[in-house]
C-alpha cells in the first residue's frame, strides 16, 4: 500500500505559472485557447440560469445525470491536456496539474488534502478541499439548502480527469457541500468498485436517450386514457344537433359496427381525435389499446421507428430494442393524426402493413403479424396532396375507404350553446368554481364569432373564463377573449364601445340566422339591445332611450321585464337549449 504523500510533498500552485501562459486571447480571430484546447468564457449567473433551466425541464435526477457527464466530458478533455507535459516528473505532479485547470478555469478553488496516486498498480486515493463552488452556490441561491450534495458538474469533472488519468473509473463523492449549509465543500475519490455503493453512482456516467423514455410515458398516458374512457358509453365531449353534426356522427356509429379503415378530415380543432376514440369506444376493439400518434409531431427520420419499432443497434442512439405503435396497438384501434405529413418512405411501408398486416422493426428482419384497426385523420385534403406528390395515391385510396367529413364549429352554430355550457359545466368542477352562466354580450359574442380555431378555441376561450370569472358571477366577454379578439371585435359584433353593432349587414343576416334557427330568441335579442344601449350610456337611462328611440318609461318598462325573465330563468330547474347560454 503506498504511503500518504506528505502535505509539503504535493506540488504548490505557485508553481502553476506555465498554465497560465498557455492561456491565449486572440482579439482577431474572437477565440480563447487553452493550449489547443479552444475555450469560451461565459458568464457564471448565465451558466446557473441554464443549469436551473435543465433541472426545471428535466427534473433534478435527469439533470444531474446530464450536468454529471458534462463535466466528465470536460475533466477528460482536460486530462489530455495534462498528457503534453513533461514526462520526466513524477505521477503525483502531472496528476496536481487537473485541479490546478480546475482553479485556473474559475469553477472552484481546489486544494489537496490527501492524495496517494500508483498508477503502475493501480492505487489512488484523493481527497480535496473546494472553496468557492459556483455549482454549489447558484444551486442555494435557487433551491435552498438541499439534503445531498449539489456539486454535480464538479464531480463529473474529478471522476472523468481522474479516470482519464489512471485508466480505470475513479469514482468520487463529495462529502460535505456548501448546498448542504457546510462552510465549503470536501471530496474522496477512490476506484469506483472500492466504494459500497458504486454501481448506484455509475447510472450518471452512462447516456440515457430521454427521447424514447418520453415517447414510452406519452404511450402509458395514452393506453390509460384509453382504459379510462373504454368504461363509457359515450365521449361527454362530441356534443351538437345541428345537421352537418348530425351526418357526420351517424356516419361515425355506422363505421363503428365495422372494422373498416377510416378516415377523418376536417379543419385543425374540430375534434378528429375525439371522435377517432368514440370510434373506437363503440368498436368491438374498445377493450383493447387506442394508440394515438401525431404524424406531424414526430422528426421525419424517427417516423419509421416510432411506426414500426427499432431494434438494438438500428442506429446511433437506439440504445435497446422498442416496439412501434403498430405492435403496442394489436388487438386494438391505430390513430394517425395528421396523416398527410408522414413522408414518403414511410408512407410505402405503411401501405405494405395495410396490405399485408406485417410490420418489420428497423434493423430486424423478423416478420410480425398486426391486427390492427387504423384510424386516419387529416386537417388537409390528401386527394389535393397525392395530385401535388406529396402523397401516394394508392395509400390514399386506401385510407379513404370510409370517409367522413367533421364540419367547422362556424357551420354548426346551433351547437355552440350546448358546447360552451359543457365546457362551463366541465372546467367549473375542474377549477372548483359556480358561475350563473354567460351575460348577454358573452352569448352574442360566442354565436357570431367565426371560431377559426374550432372547438379546441372555444374549449380554451371557456376555459379562460371560468379561470377569470369570480364564482357566482356570469362569465363576460372580456374574460373570455384576449385582448387581440376585442381589439377586432368588429368581427364578431360589437363596436369599439363594447357595444353591440347591428349596422352590418352579415351581423343582421347572422341575428336572422340565430332567430330562424331556435338558436336565439326576439326577447333575448330585445334584451341585448337594451343592455348595450345601457352600458353604451354608461347607466343613463334617459340617454340609453334616446338612442334606442324609446321614452324613458318604455325602457325602464323592458328592464323590469327582463329582470323577471332573468329571474325566472336562474330559478328554472330545466331551460331549453336555446336558453342555455
Amino acid at each position: 500500500m503506498a504511503q500518504p504523500c506528505k502535505p509539503e510533498k504535493i506540488p504548490s500552485y505557485e508553481n502553476s505559472d506555465d498554465l497560465r501562459a498557455r492561456v491565449h486571447f486572440c482579439a482577431e480571430t474572437g477565440q480563447i485557447w487553452l493550449h489547443e484546447h479552444r475555450m469560451l468564457l461565459v458568464h457564471a449567473a448565465t451558466q446557473a440560469a441554464l443549469r436551473k433551466e435543465l433541472i426545471d425541464t428535466l427534473g433534478m435526477d435527469r439533470a444531474r445525470g446530464l450536468l454529471t457527464r458534462m463535466g466528465y466530458a470536460s475533466g477528460v478533455q482536460d486530462a489530455e491536456l495534462v498528457c503534453t507535459r513533461a514526462h520526466d516528473t513524477s505521477d503525483l505532479d502531472i496528476f496536481m496539474t487537473g485541479p490546478q485547470l480546475h482553479t485556473l478555469e474559475g469553477i472552484v478553488k481546489v486544494t489537496p488534502i490527501r492524495v496517494e496516486i500508483d498508477r503502475s498498480a493501480g492505487r489512488f486515493y484523493a481527497e480535496f478541499l473546494w472553496e468557492n463552488s459556483w455549482e454549489g452556490h447558484w444551486h442555494k441561491h435557487y433551491y435552498g439548502i438541499q439534503p445531498d450534495p449539489v456539486c454535480w458538474n464538479q464531480i463529473g469533472y474529478a471522476c472523468g480527469y481522474s479516470t482519464a488519468f489512471m485508466g480505470r473509473q475513479i469514482l468520487y463523492k463529495e462529502v460535505e457541500c456548501i448546498g448542504m449549509g457546510d462552510s465549503n465543500c470536501r471530496i474522496i475519490g477512490k476506484p469506483i468498485e472500492e466504494w459500497e455503493d458504486g454501481d448506484e453512482y455509475a447510472r450518471f456516467f452512462s447516456q440515457e436517450s430521454i427521447a424514447d423514455q418520453l415517447m414510452e410515458l406519452q404511450t402509458q398516458v395514452v393506453q390509460l386514457r384509453s382504459a379510462m374512457n373504454a368504461k363509457e358509453k359515450q365521449h361527454s365531449d362530441i356534443v351538437g344537433n345541428s345537421p352537418p353534426f348530425r351526418a357526420a356522427y351517424e356516419l361515425l356509429e355506422q363505421a363503428s359496427k365495422s372494422q373498416i379503415t377510416v378516415l377523418l378530415q376536417g379543419e385543425t380543432g374540430v375534434g378528429k381525435e375525439v371522435f377517432a376514440r368514440a370510434l373506437h369506444d363503440r368498436g368491438a376493439r374498445r377493450n383493447e389499446s387506442f394508440i394515438a400518434i401525431n404524424c406531424a409531431a414526430i422528426p421525419h427520420d424517427l417516423v419509421e421507428s416510432e411506426l414500426f419499432g427499432v431494434e438494438k443497434g438500428a442506429y446511433t442512439g437506439a440504445l435497446v430494442s422498442r416496439p412501434g405503435r403498430f405492435e403496442r396497438a394489436n388487438g386494438g384501434t391505430l390513430f394517425l393524426d395528421e396523416v398527410g405529413d408522414l413522408p414518403l418512405s414511410a408512407q410505402a411501408k405503411l401501405l405494405r402493413v395495410l396490405q399485408e398486416g406485417e410490420i418489420e422493426r428497423l434493423g430486424d428482419q423478423k416478420i410480425r403479424k398486426v391486427n390492427v384497426r387504423l384510424v386516419a385523420a387529416s386537417n388537409i385534403d390528401l386527394r389535393t396532396l397525392a395530385k401535388e406528390g406529396k402523397f401516394r395515391l394508392d395509400l390514399y385510396y386506401r385510407l379513404n375507404a370510409f370517409q367522413i367529413n367533421i364540419p367547422p364549429l362556424r357551420e354548426r352554430k346551433e351547437d355552440i350553446s350546448l358546447l360552451a355550457n359543457r365546457f362551463l359545466e366541465k372546467y367549473s368542477a375542474i377549477h372548483g368554481k359556480k358561475h350563473r352562466g354567460f351575460t348577454d354580450k358573452s352569448k352574442r359574442t360566442l354565436l357570431s364569432y367565426a371560431w377559426p380555431g374550432n372547438i379546441r378555441e372555444l374549449q380554451n376561450m371557456i376555459e379562460r373564463g371560468v379561470i377569470l370569472a369570480p364564482s357566482g358571477t356570469r362569465i363576460e366577454v372580456d374574460q373570455m377573449f384576449s385582448s387581440y379578439h376585442t381589439d377586432h371585435s368588429l368581427e364578431f359584433g360589437l363596436d369599439s364601445n363594447g357595444g353591440l353593432e347591428i349596422a352590418h349587414e352579415k351581423t343582421g343576416k347572422e341575428l336572422c340566422e340565430a332567430v330562424f334557427n331556435g338558436v336565439m330568441t326576439l326577447d333575448q335579442i330585445d334584451g341585448m339591445l337594451v343592455d348595450a344601449a345601457v352600458d353604451k350610456a354608461r347607466g343613463n337611462l334617459s340617454k340609453a332611450a334616446r338612442l334606442l328611440g324609446l321614452t324613458r318609461r318604455q325602457l325602464a318598462y323592458r328592464l323590469e321585464r327582463l329582470h323577471e325573465q332573468d329571474s325566472e330563468r336562474t330559478g328554472a330547474i330545466s331551460r331549453p337549449v336555446s336558453d342555455q347560454l
